[in-house]
């Protein structure tokens, strides 16, 4: 039986419309997760969107519509957006539906009955945009500090979580499993975090309705992180089919972006350790994407949406500039200029370039059919270094380092031809060392269509298609087809066809 892999994205929040900073985190976990299935792992890959709360609700009553309506319409964005970036998610989760109220009212029950759940009056400082109360210490300037707007005093009866009571236990958990939180310098962050003191939180509102009802006290729904962390547990059935998350749970990777890392790191753990559950495998928080140096924000005129640029550098072009462009966990800066400087060099000029001129000398040279790969090829170490290398980057979760390995077999194998120079044999009249220089590269156009197909999707998946291999990259299965030669593929017809990559002239 495969294993399960499970994948989280964040849930993002229906106030926003889909930006480049969520298709960042989306388009990386869509990567990891057509990795492992390329292993012939049992795959789950969730994304989904976040639809409670206050700031929702005065959204939708600013526009003379219901929460509900609201929702509908704004989620529907974040389903556009993935399809226009070929993500492949498995299930698309939505806190307002009913499985999450199922599993939310069990999840709270079982944290209650359990008592780490006690009813207080709280007077504090409330950010609506991001949901979350703050001290007079975290404030900077007297503002929010992730939003940088005034929070509001507010005070009112809820229920809240023991926080407090998890200090140690937190403490104890991450110095057993230092790789829970990753990178490094995120998990320090963690625990200087929690060694400051941990703070029981409020997790209910009797001042607004949009949200789902504490099953013991329905006058009271609940806080909207609380609510909307669960959704990882909904998903694999907590709550409705034990057998299900029991099989799946715990998540191997939530992956986010780092000012949302205490909620994942901190209270999310903390509220499984009450209900009684597993951790996460590995929580990993990436950095900022930047533009002209500040982070995207929906009030900002940085905010660049994947529309914007998938029409002029297609699904795969924005994919590989995002995972390959910038080292996941640290800070990015982008730019339209890198973008298509990055696209020309590495897609059109090497990738595209060296399908082109391949498939144009078979097709003269060969009778338009794969000739035999020599089975001692002089591509074959370059080959297997470079699936050895992407084995080694993903479980640290280095894309760049793993398909810079891709390319570097590109770059081999563009260098090969240039050494051997086939069309010189050719002209020569010498056929079998013609068919030679070119069966090996044509094994390795395979293997690069393998690899680099949980990347660039559609342009490895119509490569393969012109080499003659029956199917999709997709189908494939790691180790045993990244093995020089595991494929027969000798006598396949062959299709030049169009520049998978043509060349862009920046247009801004």
């Amino acid at each position: 039986m495969s294993d399960s892999f499970y994948v989280t994205t964040p849930i993002y929040y229906v106030n926003d419309a889909p930006h480049i900073g969520h298709a960042y985190t989306t388009v990386h976990a869509d990567v990891l997760a057509r990795w492992r299935r390329l292993h012939g792992d049992d795959v789950l890959f969730l994304t989904g969107t976040d639809e409670h709360g206050l700031k929702i609700q005065r959204a939708a009553e600013e526009r003379g519509v219901s929460p509900q309506e609201w929702a509908d319409t704004t989620s529907a964005r974040f389903r556009d957006a993935w399809t226009l970036l070929d993500i492949s998610n498995d299930d698309f989760i939505r806190t307002t539906e009913d499985r999450h109220r199922v599993s939310v009212q069990a999840f709270l029950q079982e944290v209650y009955d359990n008592g780490y759940i006690a009813l207080d009056t709280y007077e504090g400082l409330y950010c609506v945009a991001c949901e979350a109360y703050y001290t007079d210490d975290d404030l900077v300037d007297g503002l929010c500090p992730i939003h940088r707007r005034p929070v509001e005093t507010v005070t009112e009866e809820n229920y809240f979580f023991q926080l407090s009571r998890f200090e140690q236990p937190l403490l104890d958990y991450y110095a057993a499993h230092p790789e829970a939180v990753q990178p490094d310098g995120k998990r320090n962050e963690v625990l200087g975090f929690i060694k400051q003191g941990l703070r029981d939180f409020s997790m209910s509102r009797t001042s607004i309705t949009w949200g789902i009802p504490l099953p013991w006290d329905p006058n009271h729904v609940t806080y909207v992180w609380y609510d909307a962390l669960i959704n990882y547990a909904t998903a694999v059935g907590f709550g409705a089919d034990p057998a299900e998350f029991a099989r799946r749970w715990p998540v191997q990777y939530h992956l986010l972006a780092k000012d949302i890392l205490r909620f994942h790191a901190v209270y999310w753990p903390a509220m499984l350790m009450a209900a009684g559950l597993p951790l996460p495998e590995h929580v990993f928080a990436h950095g900022y994407l930047l533009v002209g140096g500040e982070k995207m924000s929906k009030t900002s005129l940085n905010n660049i949406a994947p529309a914007d640029l998938v029409p002029e550098f297609g699904s795969d072009g924005f994919r590989y500039h995002f995972v390959t462009d910038l080292h996941f966990g640290q800070d990015g800066d982008f730019s339209y200029e890198g973008m298509v400087a990055r696209y020309n060099a590495d897609l059109a000029n090497n990738f595209g370039n060296l399908a082109s001129r391949v498939l144009n000398m078979a097709m003269s040279y060969c009778d338009g059919r794969v000739p035999d790969a020599r089975a001692d090829g002089p591509l074959r170490a370059q080959a297997a270094v470079a699936f050895e290398t992407m084995e080694a980057a993903f479980p640290a979760l280095d894309f760049s380092g793993a398909f810079g390995a891709v390319w570097q077999l590109i770059r081999d194998a563009n260098a090969y031809i240039e050494d051997s120079a086939p069309w010189k044999t050719h002209k020569a009249g010498d056929a079998a060392a013609t068919a030679a220089v070119l069966g090996d590269c044509l094994e390795t156009l395979r293997i690069v269509a393998l690899l680099a197909s949980p990347l660039i999707p559609r342009a490895a998946t119509e490569l393969w298609r012109r080499l003659g291999l029956d199917g999709t990259p997709e189908q494939a299965r790691l180790p045993e087809s990244a093995q020089w030669g595991s494929v027969p593929t000798a006598g396949n017809p062959l299709e030049k066809g169009a520049a998978l990559f043509p060349r862009l002239e920046p247009t801004l």
